[in-house]
């Protein structure tokens, strides 16, 4: 549990890279990580950052698991070749990133993946910073049967038309009506993707069509303040983004 951790409690996870169905019934990689124990657990479904299936991702998989959740990162770039996370990731970008309808179609296949284990509740959260903050908000209005949605710092849910690409031919925020859970968002004021005005008008939307959620923003921070690998990394807020992210899940999937 996210709150009432003891010293002598019996802790112990497992986490490993398995193969899972996704888009199209694609086979592609994906790291999960779960508490050992017959639970059962909440699950999470963890997107990755644009810059790629990497190192934090893998420890924040793993974070969800040390608090109770079942939890799968799926990569998302796996067709786009192998390599170290930094050069796919590079490819993917110059390509215009992963294609929408083929992300959510391996979002889909990680909740059916979560959903099958014996021992997940019938809850399941998604997770995801940058792009993938985007992705989740995406998947919570487009793929059914998610209870939670976290956007940290989503940039481009707000897009102007000339932004609008083959990969990404809808605005997020168009969405906003389908959205079929509580969303959690976590924005630095100090962002340029999304900007503070691009926050307002994304919740607005969700004000709009009387959704449920709830917005933090912090002051001294701008893009990725969690990767504490990167100079955006702000302790203060970062720590208490994780709290907020936790009391939020504790909420609506315990």
């Amino acid at each position: 549990m996210a709150h009432t951790y003891q010293t002598d409690q019996y802790e112990g996870m497992i986490a490993e890279t398995v193969t899972m169905r996704g888009h199209n019934g694609d086979t592609i990689g994906a790291y999960v990580a779960r508490p050992l124990g017959s639970g059962p657990f909440p699950g999470m479904v963890v997107i990755h950052h644009a810059p790629g299936w990497d190192e934090w991702y893998r420890e924040c998989t793993r974070r969800f698991a040390h608090h109770g959740y079942v939890a799968i990162s799926p990569n998302l770039y796996h067709r786009d070749g192998h390599g170290t996370p930094e050069d796919v990731g590079a490819k993917v970008r110059a390509a215009g990133g992963a294609p929408d309808a083929r992300v959510l179609g391996d979002l889909d296949g990680a909740n059916a993946w979560l959903r099958s284990l014996p021992y997940v509740t019938r809850k399941v959260g998604i997770f995801g910073t940058c792009s993938g903050g985007r992705q989740a908000f995406l998947a919570g209005c487009r793929v059914k049967g998610l209870d939670a949605v976290i956007e940290c710092w989503g940039g481009r849910v707000v897009q102007s038309k000339e932004e609008l690409t083959p990969n990404q031919p809808v605005a997020p925020i168009e969405y906003t009506k389908d959205l079929s859970a509580p969303i959690l968002g976590l924005f630095g004021n100090e962002d340029k993707s999304p900007t503070p005005e691009q926050v307002n008008q994304h919740e607005a939307e969700l004000k709009k069509h009387g959704k449920q959620y709830e917005f933090h923003r912090y002051d001294g921070a701008g893009h990725g303040f969690f990767y504490y690998d990167r100079a955006a990394y702000r302790q203060e807020q970062a720590v208490d983004g994780w709290k907020k992210l936790f009391a939020f899940t504790e909420k609506t999937l315990r």
